[in-house]
């Protein structure tokens, strides 16, 4: 097999493949094996007739076709390998010139490849730290936190008032007809949670054990097609009425929710790990911004195809997203008065701003020689490993076959976010309680491990059933290969 290759306009290229005779003459032969059972020639069992009376009875050319179906793709692949492409589109305008079992096949397709890139600035790269420290007032909201996961249920005799945890049956009619998903038996609500549909927690303020009331709720517009803006009856008995019973901070508690003696001690460690949340959170924050540095000042023609494939992964994640909520993507875009088409335009300049982040930081990665090898790669998995007090093949066993793939790529990700802000101009900039900046004089950056990026993406509107659904997260595009039908 040879190939030749012609670079066109826009990141295209056009590929020339010839295959030959020999190469051809075997494609033929497994499509012959493959599909001999389906021939029924006079004087032959069923799957038995030789090849060359199939072709004497249908045509020498009867399995050319699917032959090169059969070739196809493994002699599109040593193209690319052969000339060292970065492919990121399926193959188009595929045309066959020549097809005969004297000079084989020869045959060309167009592809995209991926753009070169033009880094701009990515030394000295100008940063605000928004600078934090953890208050009393922060400590002590901490610890009211964790107070309230150990407060114990404690069964009432009186009526229900914010905050109760009561135990109730339900029944939700629409002019008297069930509907689904609208019965429930010795349902756990937590009143002022807004975990059912509004008007249904604040009518079960005042009941008391064992008492039976009519609640009147309307269902919100954003809900389910079926249900959504109608009128509903819901009828409620109430079997039991908590309230909750917080544990005393003192030095008892501590011991029972840390590994401390001491209140003292405990504050002390609450404290130092919120501080460590807040510099986390402080060095995410400057990663985001000399990321989209880097990308601005970049300069790239990202092809069409690049984009509507980041437009796909965000359709599929959004999709999911909803699908755990109850909500089909048709249904969201019904109630969003959007066509597909005018939704999927909506991401599209998100879209080419996330490839446009890609490829600027792949290139930085390429130009400063960033990638891992795979000993440094299975390095940081064991120092990850470490910190989440695991041995290394626990951690492996805790990710999925495709974040393992790409950990190499998390690995480099980690070192241009070092290496961007270890050479980046930072200003550190107070803030006060309210979160807000106050100017500073400028501090040079010192190089410190660098935290896990954080994707941030809009989430849909949440939809607010009966009992509230737990909504669901999602993570990278894959790019395939696949062979359209030949022009013949």
């Amino acid at each position: 097999m040879a190939a030749k290759l012609e670079k066109l306009d826009g990141n295209r290229a056009k590929l020339e493949i010839n295959v030959s005779p020999k190469d051809f003459e075997a494609g033929i032969d497994k499509v012959y094996q493959k599909q001999k059972g389906k021939f029924n020639i006079p004087g032959f069992r069923k799957g038995k007739a030789p090849r060359v009376i199939i072709e004497n009875h249908y045509g020498p050319q009867i399995f050319f076709e699917d032959a090169f179906e059969e070739i196809f793709p493994e002699v599109y692949r040593a193209a690319i390998d052969e000339h060292a492409l970065e492919v990121v589109s399926r193959p188009e305008n595929v045309e066959i010139q020549t097809i005969n079992l004297k000079e084989g096949i020869l045959f060309s397709a167009e592809v995209v490849l991926k753009p070169e890139v033009k880094l701009g600035k990515y030394d000295g790269i100008k940063v605000k730290k928004l600078v934090k420290t953890t208050s009393a007032k922060d400590v002590e909201a901490e610890i009211e936190r964790i107070r309230n996961q150990n407060a114990r249920w404690v069964e009432v005799d009186r009526t229900v008032k914010e905050g109760d945890t009561v135990v109730i049956d339900y029944l939700g009619t629409l002019d008297d007809v069930p509907f689904d998903g609208g019965k429930a038996e010795n349902q756990s609500l937590e009143i002022g949670s807004k975990r059912f549909i509004p008007g249904f927690e604040e009518q079960i303020i005042g009941m008391k054990k064992d008492e039976e009331k009519k609640l009147f709720v309307k269902f919100p517009d954003e809900y389910s097609a079926d249900l959504a803006g109608k009128d509903a009856v819901f009828d409620v008995k109430v079997h039991e009425v908590k309230e909750k019973k917080l544990p005393d901070v003192d030095d008892e508690f501590v011991q029972d929710v840390s590994e401390f003696d001491t209140l003292a001690e405990y504050k002390k460690d609450v404290k130092k790990k919120l501080q460590k949340q807040l510099d986390d959170q402080s060095k995410v924050d400057m990663e985001n911004q000399v990321l989209s540095a880097l990308a601005e000042d970049a300069e790239v023609d990202i092809p069409t195809v690049m984009i509507d494939g980041q437009i796909d992964y965000q359709m599929q994640d959004l999709s999911y997203r909803l699908m755990y909520q109850g909500i089909r993507l048709e249904e969201y875009l019904q109630h969003m008065g959007k066509s597909m088409d005018e939704f999927r335009e909506g991401y599209r300049e998100t879209a080419a701003q996330q490839v446009k982040m890609q490829l600027a930081v792949e290139a930085l990665i390429k130009e400063l020689k960033l990638e891992p090898t795979p000993e440094e790669t299975e390095k940081r998995m064991e120092e990850l490993a470490k910190e989440a007090g695991k041995t290394l093949q626990e951690y492996k066993n805790m990710m999925g076959n495709e974040e393992l793939d790409r950990f190499a790529d998390r690995v480099a990700m980690e070192r241009v976010f070092d290496y961007l802000v270890e050479h980046a101009d930072i200003t550190d900039v107070p803030a006060d309680a309210a979160g807000e900046e106050k100017p500073a004089a400028k501090k040079a950056a010192t190089k410190k491990p660098a935290a896990k990026k954080k994707e941030d993406g809009k989430q849909p509107a949440e939809k607010k059933p009966a009992a509230k659904k737990p909504a669901a997260k999602k993570s990278a595009t894959k790019k395939t290969e696949e062979k359209p039908a030949a022009k013949k």
